[in-house]
């Protein structure tokens, strides 16, 4: 059958070519007469694989060896307590930016094992916004600061990392790899996969080893230990999780690499920006200049055609539009692997509806 046009927030749409190639490998990889789901994490083929995906990522990252690449599971959720446990304590205080609900929870599970401060929140304003530099309202001497780079509920990204003096702690998972990022400015990056990077199922720590070594906490469980995993592959990782991300790392290398989907990820989410500002028949849910280039979120200014208008854009192919259940509306994430083509034929059915029901 031929496929639509996946528009999920995640697990979402996956490089057409990496999924053929994971098909015609699936019950026999390379000639070994088994498939990868049924190697040890410990064989030749497997470590190759983890080593392919660690170099490859650095390499697209500019990354030099001061970064440890990690494969670990939980989603960005298990991340919420994973660094404030080993970066946090009770005499000392980290930053968080609250720009929506994952950022809010990452906050709750931060307070169980120190001070934290929030400079900025947008949750008065529904989280329709990420705030200027000027107006983070910083505390002394934090040991880092957190933020969500791209909010995929709401809708809205950063431009650029924010310009404090400690290291950054980032959430990146839905806008991991769309572009470049200043890594000077960071101790760690984490990214639940299962947006721009791979499957659902494994979770990319990229942590720094001077960062590495605040490590305030000793008493921390082994596996929840991040100096655990950076010596060695400690546990079963998501074998073919992290299979298939190299797959995609490979992808995004043939190519152009991370700034070749910067320039597609600005086409894209300006087409569709264009075509929800045309008039007043459909309304963007964010401030313009706080807009996601990976998650554009709108409403229709007759709220009762909504469900008219998904339940017609999936009969045309056009899938999981939905916007997220806590605030409705539309929402259409177009990440690296989401093709122009996808766009395009978005927008042609967003201006036959138009014309038919406006």
């Amino acid at each position: 059958m031929d496929r639509a046009h996946n528009f999920c927030a995640g697990p979402a749409t996956l490089p057409l070519p990496v999924l053929q190639k994971v098909q015609n490998e699936l019950t026999n990889y390379r000639g070994k007469g088994t498939s990868i789901l049924e190697m040890s994490h410990r064989s030749r083929e497997y470590t190759e694989i983890d080593r392919q995906a660690t170099e490859r990522l650095k390499k697209l990252l500019g990354a030099g060896d001061e970064w440890s690449v990690l494969f670990l599971q939980g989603g960005a959720s298990s991340q919420f307590m994973m660094v404030p446990q080993n970066f946090l304590s009770s005499d000392r205080t980290a930053d968080y930016i609250d720009t929506g609900t994952w950022s809010d929870n990452a906050i709750h599970e931060a307070k169980l094992f120190g001070n934290v401060h929030v400079p900025f929140s947008s949750k008065s304003e529904n989280y329709t916004r990420i705030p200027s530099n000027s107006e983070l309202e910083l505390s002394d001497n934090a040991s880092y600061l957190h933020f969500t780079s791209n909010n995929t509920i709401y809708g809205t990204q950063f431009p650029t990392e924010p310009h404090v003096s400690v290291p950054l702690v980032c959430d990146a998972s839905s806008d991991f790899l769309s572009r470049p990022i200043n890594l000077d400015r960071y101790g760690l990056i984490y990214a639940g996969a299962q947006k721009n990077l791979g499957p659902a199922g494994v979770t990319v720590v990229l942590i720094k080893d001077s960062f590495a070594d605040r490590q305030v906490n000793i008493d921390i469980p082994t596996i929840l230990d991040y100096k655990t995993h950076m010596k060695k592959i400690f546990n079963t990782p998501p074998v073919f999780a992290v299979y298939m991300v190299n797959y995609v790392l490979e992808w995004l290398e043939q190519n152009g690499g991370i700034e070749h989907f910067q320039s597609l990820n600005q086409k894209k989410s300006e087409k569709l920006y264009t075509e929800i500002d045309r008039d007043d028949f459909y309304n963007g849910t964010v401030q313009k200049e706080s807009r996601s280039k990976m998650n554009v979120t709108f409403r229709l200014n007759d709220n009762h055609l909504e469900e008219k208008f998904l339940t017609e854009a999936k009969a045309s192919g056009l899938l999981a539009l939905k916007g997220h259940r806590s605030v409705g509306g539309i929402r259409a994430s177009i990440y690296n692997a989401c093709p122009m083509e996808s766009v395009n034929a978005l927008v042609d059915f967003m201006k036959d509806f138009r014309q038919s029901n406006g």
